[in-house]
């Protein structure tokens, strides 16, 4: 009774009625460094595979995804992630995730990820930065679709809260800064330095996950399919941090 009397009164709601930002707070202190993301590692990061699609990949049509997941380091290893146009109409796609590979990094309750990206430009571009481990543990830190051109999609998909936030600094082609406080008690999101999402509900003490950053293609049931003009998408991640108190 009484946590839903402080939903009432302090939550702000996002455009899709769910629960908005909380009260505000200055940011945590990021801790000491854990990751710093270096793609080009095959250590670090294990490319076109990941057990958050159907066998491991390479396709996961029951998302409505035309990703054809490839381990090619031109579509993922320089940071920059892309698709291009295959002749059977899938895309050939870049992913890379920390499950499976020799570190097997997993990000923790109570820690810090930013991350610097450019969105991309093209109708049917899916960017994400998440988490998954063991068929859920899904923290998405950020996706985007061009046709919602001002708007990114910040989801708990563990406790089933999630933010449409919109804002005129998100477009396509521009840098955003994310940063995601994984708490415990409280997920926490930023966007270019501002605190647009406390979702109150948190990971529990004991999660954890492996990382996932990728390029996915809409198939036009959610968002349009790329138009058959267009052979090729990217956006790119500069910098991907974890920090660990």
């Amino acid at each position: 009774m009484l946590s839903d009397l402080f939903d009432r009164l302090f939550r702000r709601r996002g455009s899709d009625g769910r629960p908005g930002a909380g009260p505000r707070g200055p940011a945590r202190s990021p801790g000491r460094l854990v990751l710093d993301a270096d793609f080009s590692s095959t250590a670090q990061w294990v490319a076109g595979r990941s057990w958050a699609y159907p066998g491991g990949g390479p396709t996961n049509p029951g998302d409505n995804k035309l990703d054809h997941l490839v381990e090619d380091p031109a579509y993922s290893r320089s940071g920059v992630f892309r698709a291009t146009r295959r002749p059977d109409g899938k895309w050939d796609a870049g992913l890379l995730t920390t499950e499976g590979s020799a570190e097997a990094f997993l990000v923790r309750a109570d820690d810090v990820l930013e991350a610097r990206v450019r969105l991309p430009v093209e109708t049917g571009a899916w960017p994400a930065i998440w988490t998954w481990l063991d068929g859920g543990q899904e923290i998405d830190v950020f996706e985007y679709h061009p046709d919602n051109p001002d708007l990114l999609e910040l989801s708990n998909r563990i406790k089933s809260r999630h933010l449409y936030y919109r804002n005129p600094a998100i477009r396509p082609g521009a840098w955003v800064d994310l940063r995601v406080e994984f708490g415990a008690r409280n997920v926490v999101w930023w966007v270019n330095g501002a605190r647009v999402f406390d979702d109150r509900r948190g990971v529990g003490r004991s999660w954890r996950a492996h990382l996932i950053v990728n390029l996915s293609v809409c198939a036009g049931r959610y968002h349009p399919a790329p138009d058959p003009s267009v052979s090729s998408m990217s956006y790119e991640v500069a910098q991907l941090r974890v920090y660990r108190d």
